[in-house]
């Protein structure tokens, strides 16, 4: 059976998608089409690329986020980020090896937001074949406040999670393959700052992000495509958790392999799938 996975969200808890793309295999479910944003375009491009899913989960594991990570007030003001994102660029390119949209089988659509008014702009090997895939990873994981803005042609792109539901249910398949989202959620929580800070505006934007970003994965899931839907609980780990433990990981994993493993059987019924 196949359908079309959209893998939505998810900042920094990768391992959450590589549970849910273990859970497809166990549950015999093909895709030919993938769509990727923010956390989940990091994800499904090292897939597509040919990365097997046991090596895709140790990688998850043992990369240290906190390298990608930059506090530039300057960066802040002048491009919209503290970060400039050129590191995980970088990073991003050596493991995919340079590939292009092109280079992959399968048909790998990235989505970012463009904030100067146009919406959401999709990257694949329809619209920007010789494109480098880790750029398009880039622009979808832009962040706001920690990854600086980046424009492409008459675009000024921030991360694709924050979109509207619609974007995420076009016709990406022409095969009459059921589009199906998985969504990482997860919950506020009290974050104590660290006491007598002189200069607290470090803390203050951290929280900020998060705040919003937890705003973001929570939206409500419309009426018109809960029977496409799947929501993966990450807790209280958030899409900005640099310093996650083995401990976090491994739950992040499970979350997202068993509530896949569990739900999308139903969901897929209710489809007539």
């Amino acid at each position: 059976m196949k359908i079309v996975p959209v893998f939505s969200g998810g900042g920094t808890r990768l391992m959450a998608h590589v549970g849910i793309l273990q859970a497809l295999r166990d549950l015999n479910l093909e895709f030919d089409h993938v769509v990727g944003i923010s956390g989940g375009s990091i994800v499904t491009s090292l897939y597509c690329a040919g990365i097997p899913l046991n090596t895709l989960k140790l990688l998850a594991m043992e990369t240290d986020f906190r390298q990608f990570r930059g506090f530039s007030v300057y960066r802040l003001l002048k491009d919209g980020g503290l970060s400039s994102g050129d590191t995980f660029e970088q990073w991003m390119d050596e493991r995919l090896e340079g590939r292009t949209f092109n280079d992959l089988e399968k048909d790998l659509n990235i989505l970012a937001t463009d904030v100067n008014g146009g919406g959401p702009v999709v990257f694949s090997r329809r619209t920007s074949p010789d494109l480098k895939v880790s750029q398009a990873v880039r622009f979808s994981m832009s962040i706001p406040l920690i990854f600086s803005f980046k424009p492409y042609k008459d675009h000024v792109l921030v991360d694709g999670a924050i979109l509207s539901e619609d974007a995420l249910f076009q016709n990406w398949s022409s095969d009459g393959a059921p589009t199906v989202c998985f969504r990482l959620k997860s919950q506020q929580v009290t974050v104590m700052r660290r006491g007598g800070s002189f200069f607290p505006l470090k803390d203050y934007i951290m929280m900020l992000i998060r705040t919003f970003m937890t705003a973001v994965s929570r939206e409500y899931v419309h009426a018109d495509h809960w029977h496409n839907t799947v929501v993966v609980d990450t807790g209280t780990i958030s899409s900005v958790d640099f310093d996650m433990d083995e401990q976090q990981q491994t739950f992040l994993y499970h979350a997202g392999f068993d509530t896949a493993k569990a739900i999308l059987p139903q969901k897929l019924s209710s489809l007539g799938v």
